[in-house]
């Protein structure tokens, strides 16, 4: 299998994450997406939206979208509860990340971290929003250990991508200790060093 990705992405660590914890051999294809390395012409055979990650499997059929990649590498593994109401819970959140969270504190984060732009200058909307995102999951997590109960899904791993490295979009996590904890637990679980 080959994971054309940027490593600047969270969306694209999740699927290495997921790969590297459940040891699916692969092939890293480094993707440049700053120097519009996904407009050309040989990406956009692999992933027509000409977005990362994407998959190829040895088949050569591909796959796009980290948490339908991540839904598909970990079918049949621990990170997918057994129970259909827990995978219901599960995709909730993975939906909800894309919806509700990525688009407000991945952009903060990208705006500030690659192209040097002043907290001050951020549109106020999406900070308020990502704050708002970042709550949602402290009340969570304030009940239970992980986003799913008791045990890491791809619920966790999907949001952390992200929510590690909040702080690199201008959010502060100190008000969120519940968040704060959770970040640590997910990181040991998928044996990552502590976010920069």
């Amino acid at each position: 299998m080959k994971i054309y990705g940027d490593t600047n992405s969270g969306n694209c660590l999740k699927v290495k994450w997921v790969c590297d914890h459940l040891a699916l051999p692969y092939t890293w294809i480094a993707i440049d997406t700053l120097k519009g390395e996904t407009r050309t012409a040989e990406f956009l055979k692999l992933n027509g939206a000409g977005q990362v990650p994407t998959i190829e499997l040895d088949d050569g059929r591909t796959l796009a979208q980290s948490n339908a990649i991540i839904r598909y590498l970990a079918r049949s593994s621990s990170l997918i509860p057994t129970d259909a109401f827990a995978q219901g819970k599960m995709d909730e959140w993975l939906f909800w990340e894309q919806y509700s969270h990525e688009p407000y504190v991945a952009v903060c984060r990208f705006q500030m971290f690659y192209l040097n732009k002043p907290a001050s200058d951020l549109d106020p909307e999406k900070v308020r929003r990502g704050y708002a995102a970042l709550a949602r999951m402290e009340q969570q997590l304030s009940v239970t250990p992980f986003l799913v109960g008791d045990a890491v899904t791809l619920a966790d791993v999907s949001l952390l991508a992200y929510t590690r490295v909040a702080h690199e979009g201008g959010f502060d996590l100190a008000g969120y200790p519940a968040l704060r904890r959770w970040i640590a637990a997910a990181e040991k679980f998928l044996k990552l060093p502590p976010a920069r």
